[in-house]
């Protein structure tokens, strides 16, 4: 009689601990997938006419703070002067640290959309990262076109409920300290990024499908941007 009721409670033991191993792993699981998307804008809510360009040059703002109508979600940006900026004198620089530094530019909205941008990493140690943000819908729900010197990719991602998702990896050779251009392409749920003229990443992906655009660096990125260019499709 001990016996079996040391077998049953055995038993019970090992159901127990694979039940909390089945639960460990699904909250394991559940931790690494993307967070759920909150959709604002839809294609409809477009409010630029289509072939009309927007550009930002710095160049006529006020140095050492945002530029007019942009919003920073997070980091330190400021316009400033910037020796060498392809538009003389200023450029948008974010200096600051944070996961991933982002702001928009302003409040329009785009569907179909190609965004370009000259950029420079300039510094850090984790990463010396810059990219481009798009359809965005708030701080935590965008697109990234993300360009790295020190990992030598140009990738497509996913910011979704404030978690952020590969989509596309493409191998480039991104310059520390030097002047580039970034472009990405959104033209329905194709998004094909370019770095200096050459396509390096593509993909498909509906999640947004229209929204504000901006610019975002990563971790301790010192990044300066100028000559950004939006053009409604």
């Amino acid at each position: 009689m001990r016996n079996d009721k040391r077998m049953k409670a055995a038993a019970m033991a090992v159901s127990a601990y694979q039940w909390i191993g089945l639960l460990s792993m699904t909250m394991l699981v559940a931790g690494c997938a993307g967070g759920q998307a909150a959709v604002k804008y839809q294609s409809a809510n477009q409010s630029i006419p289509a072939g009309q360009t927007t550009a930002w040059q710095f160049d006529a703002d006020p140095t050492g703070g945002l530029p007019p109508g942009a919003a920073a979600f997070s980091g330190a940006w400021a316009v400033r002067a910037e020796a060498n900026a392809p538009s003389p004198p200023n450029a948008l620089c974010q200096t600051g640290t944070a996961d991933f530094p982002a702001l928009a530019l302003e409040d329009t909205v785009y569907g179909d959309v190609i965004v370009a941008t000259h950029f420079k990493p300039i510094a850090g140690r984790k990463d010396q990262a810059a990219g481009v943000i798009f359809r965005v819908q708030d701080q935590d729900n965008y697109y990234i076109l993300r360009a790295n010197a020190l990992e030598g990719n140009v990738n497509l991602y996913t910011y979704a409920g404030g978690r952020r998702s590969l989509i596309k990896e493409g191998t480039a050779q991104v310059t520390a300290g030097r002047w580039q251009e970034l472009r990405i392409e959104a033209l329905g749920n194709q998004l094909r990024g370019f770095l200096n003229g050459q396509l390096v990443v593509e993909a498909t992906d509906s999640t947004y499908t229209a929204g504000r655009v901006g610019l975002w660096t990563k971790a301790d990125s010192v990044t300066c941007f100028d000559n950004v260019q939006a053009t409604a499709k």
